[in-house]
């Protein structure tokens, strides 16, 4: 089965008793996951978990806020 661009299955993986979970080594290439790196964990009880990079996550936020008009850069604040 071949997925459409930009969408991936990248397979299983197992939680181990402290409830980690090893992020598979292609996902971490493409999206350039390195150790030490901050991942935002989000959940919808009705579809699940979602993983994303801190920084891209608030770079959405910081354009977010700006097109509603409710972010100041902080010199201006």
């Amino acid at each position: 089965m071949s997925m459409p661009k930009g969408k991936h299955i990248f397979g299983t993986v197992k939680v181990g008793e402290r409830g980690q979970i090893v992020i598979p080594k292609e996902a971490r290439e493409l999206f350039d996951i390195k150790p030490g790196d901050t991942l935002l964990v989000l959940g919808d009880e009705a579809q699940g978990l979602a993983i994303a990079k801190a920084d891209i996550m608030k770079e959405v936020a910081v354009k977010i806020l700006k097109g509603l008009g409710g972010f100041k850069p902080d010199d201006e604040q």
